[in-house]
């Protein structure tokens, strides 16, 4: 059972920076796939970020290039999403997603690639 768990939310003033943290305390871990999504109040859960486990191919939304960073911890099984500049437009919950099997490349930035789920981190972006 993959139990993925974020750390790392929380308020910050515009053009600042958090790092969220995800692990798995289960017992299987996501190993072909993990990455970010988020959802803002009324608005469709979107791809933030994705990162291959093994070969550490990265994928962005447009939206995060140039300001944010994700990269794992092979040893400690963790995964990070470093954010930067931040802005009103980022505030969100953020889920932390895994895959089990190796996904192409262009699907990294799908929904349907992910088998599981975070409970989700609040980040709130002030102006």
């Amino acid at each position: 059972q993959v139990q993925l768990v974020e750390s790392g939310g929380g308020f910050v003033q515009a053009g600042g920076s958090l790092r969220l943290s995800c692990s798995d305390s289960g017992r299987t871990f996501s190993s072909g796939a993990m990455g970010w999504f988020r959802q803002a109040p009324g608005k469709e859960r979107e791809f933030v970020a994705a990162i291959r486990w093994i070969e550490g191919n990265k994928a962005y939304a447009d939206s995060v290039k140039g300001r944010f960073v994700i990269s794992r911890d092979r040893a400690k099984n963790a995964m990070y999403l470093d954010m930067a500049s931040l802005k009103p437009e980022d505030t969100a919950v953020y889920y932390c997603v895994g895959s089990r099997r190796r996904p192409i490349l262009p699907a990294m930035s799908s929904r349907q690639t992910y088998d599981d789920w975070g409970q989700g981190t609040q980040v709130t972006v002030s102006s």
